[in-house]
Order: structure tokens, then C-alpha cells, then sequence
């Protein structure tokens, strides 16, 4: 009898011990991965405003004005820009008119000077030239170069501020429509290839003739880091030649977009599950040969004790809510832990 006993008591001794090793090893985990974490919120803290990845799927809320955001995706074109002078129209968040006047340049190369007609995007003035006679220009263009923006682009479920769409890079050639010139300029301009030109004869332009054409930005996907402003997502504070944003073609990533933002480490919330696990396994091993010995609600509640407040007691000095979220956990876990240990005796009597 006394030798069952010891049997038994040594039985109890092993499993306590192994308890205690795995809460051990489910705290030093814990340990070296909420110090990652923190050291990642504290670098985060040292780059200035919150930046939330909302990506493609991120839509305004509450608490979220002022932080800067990245979003991608493809944008949506809600009102097209539309150059209603020349009847021009394009599927683009930008539409760009440029307008060019055959005139007289003046090229200085090698110490000699010598002119020649071109096509120039502003006037240029002939009076400055070393020798203006005969090399006059008309003077001012009659039609100018213009920009049209969309009248709304949403990236994502966000609206995007006219700065942001005019830095949207690439340029596609949008083809003119003779069909839907007004009548005025049907009589002037006609067209030669992607030009609409007022040349009678295209291919040999004269003094003086205007050549006009479009560009637009390619509908493709992109990436915009911003801050956000209700659901329009804004420029930031600018920063000597930091515009205050980031606009770059094709889905990137926080680090493409922010490349000295701290690399977030992996797998946090798999490594808290885990380190809860191996605590509540080392209750049920710590348990053996007590009323609650075999009970998993109970070495559920007593480990998620143990983890969160140590967890909590790591935060409690970097973020105070973090820290109280950790300390709600506890207490919910205690409270399981408890209710358990109220309802052994009853299930005991049986």
C-alpha cells in the first residue's frame, strides 16, 4: 500500500514537473515574441503618423481621419474627363490637350546659329533672337493646352483629391473624333493621323499652323499612399520634396511604398495561440492528482491566465490599450478557470 502511494506520488511529481517545463517554455515564448512586436510599434512610432495597409478592401470609418493609408487596386473612372471645345472624351482619371504652333527656333550649336521651322508647345519670341528679321513668330496661341480631370476617381472605396490623380504617371494617346468637333473648328482643323492640325496640307505645315493632340493616364492598377480625409483620401503634410503622398503603378506593397518602414514581424497571433496552448497543457500536467486534474475548460482558463497577464504586464509601459485588451483576456480566463472549479464538486458527487 505505502509502495503504491510512493508509486503514485511519483507519477504526480513527473507530470508537475512537466506542467511547470511547458509553461516555462510558453512564457519565454511569449516573451521574445511580444518584444517583437513591441520593438516593431515602437520603430513604427519613430516614422511619425499611424500608417494603416487598408489595401483594396479598406473603406472609411470612424477613428480613422488624419492617418495616412495605403490603398490599391484599379481605379473607377465615376465621371470621365471630357474637353467639351474639341468633343474629346477618355476612360482615364486625367486628360491632357497639348497644343503646338509651327514657329521659327533659333539653334545655336558650335558657335553658329541657324533657324528652322517646328512644332513648339509655347510661343516663342522672335524678338530675342540674334537676327529676328525675317524669322517673326505669330505671337500667342489662339487655342491653349489644357488639363481635365475626372470629375470623380475612387480607388478602392475612396475618393482620390485632384493632386493625387495629377500625379498618376503614364500617358497614352487618345485619338481625336472629327465627328464630334463643333462646327467651328471642323471648318479649321482636320485631321492628320493622332494631330488635329489647321494645315491645308499636313505634311507640309506653315507659319503659324497649330497642331493640336491628347494624352490621357492609363486606366491600370495602382497603389496610393495618403491620408485620409472622411472617404477622400488627401495629400499629407508635405516635407520639402515629399509631396505629402506616394503614387506608384501596379499593387505594392507597405514596404514597396515605405522602403525605411521597419519590416513587421511574422506570425504574432499564431505565436500567442501557441504560447496559450503550451500553458494550458502545462495546467493539465500541474493538475494531476488534484479535483480539477483532467479538466481542459480549466487548464484553458488558467493558461490563458498566465499569457495574457503576462502579455499585459509587457505592454502596460508602450500602449495602454493594447495593454487593457491583454488584461480583458485575463480576466475572462479566470472567470473560466473559476466556473470550473465551482462545478467539480458538483459533477463529483455523481
Amino acid at each position: 500500500m505505502v509502495f503504491s502511494k510512493t508509486k503514485t506520488y511519483g507519477r504526480h511529481w513527473r507530470s508537475r514537473m512537466m506542467g511547470l517545463g511547458l509553461i516555462l517554455i510558453a512564457l519565454a515564448l511569449l516573451l521574445w515574441n511580444e518584444h517583437r512586436a513591441i520593438d516593431y510599434a515602437t520603430a513604427l512610432q519613430k516614422q511619425g503618423p499611424a500608417v494603416l495597409d487598408l489595401g483594396d478592401q479598406g473603406r472609411p470609418s470612424a477613428g480613422q481621419y488624419g492617418s495616412l493609408t495605403r490603398v490599391s487596386g484599379l481605379p473607377k473612372i465615376i465621371d470621365a474627363p471630357h474637353d467639351k471645345e474639341f468633343g474629346v472624351r477618355a476612360d482615364s482619371p486625367l486628360l491632357v490637350r497639348h497644343v503646338e504652333m509651327f514657329q521659327w527656333r533659333e539653334i545655336t550649336v558650335g558657335g553658329e546659329t541657324h533657324y528652322e521651322l517646328d512644332w513648339v508647345d509655347r510661343p516663342v519670341d522672335a524678338a530675342r533672337f540674334a537676327k529676328p528679321a525675317g524669322h517673326a513668330n505669330p505671337g500667342a496661341f489662339p487655342i491653349q493646352g489644357r488639363q481635365f480631370e475626372a470629375g470623380e476617381v475612387r480607388l478602392g472605396n475612396f475618393r482620390l483629391s485632384t493632386p493625387i490623380i495629377r500625379a498618376f504617371p503614364g500617358r497614352m494617346t487618345v485619338p481625336p473624333d472629327e465627328q464630334h468637333l463643333p462646327a467651328n473648328f471642323a471648318a479649321t482643323f482636320q485631321r492628320a493621323g493622332d494631330y488635329l492640325v489647321t494645315s491645308g496640307k499636313p505634311e507640309h505645315p506653315r507659319l503659324g499652323d497649330l497642331r493640336v493632340s491628347w494624352e490621357a493616364v492609363p486606366l491600370q492598377s495602382m497603389t496610393v499612399l495618403a491620408r485620409i480625409d472622411g472617404e477622400l483620401l488627401a495629400p499629407g503634410e508635405a516635407q520639402g520634396t515629399n509631396p505629402g503622398f506616394e503614387v506608384q503603378v501596379g499593387e505594392r506593397t507597405l514596404r514597396d511604398v515605405l522602403p525605411a518602414l521597419p519590416e513587421a514581424p511574422t506570425a504574432v497571433m499564431t505565436l500567442r495561440v501557441l504560447a496559450g496552448l503550451l500553458a494550458s497543457f502545462g495546467v493539465l500536467f500541474l493538475a494531476a492528482g488534484s479535483r480539477v486534474k483532467g479538466d481542459p475548460l480549466f487548464a484553458l482558463g488558467v493558461g490563458a491566465v498566465v499569457v495574457t497577464a503576462t502579455g499585459g504586464l509587457l505592454w502596460v509601459t508602450h500602449d495602454a490599450m493594447a495593454s487593457s485588451v491583454w488584461a480583458l483576456m485575463a480576466v475572462l480566463g479566470a472567470g473560466l478557470a473559476i466556473w470550473r472549479m465551482q462545478q467539480r464538486p458538483a459533477s463529483g458527487g455523481h
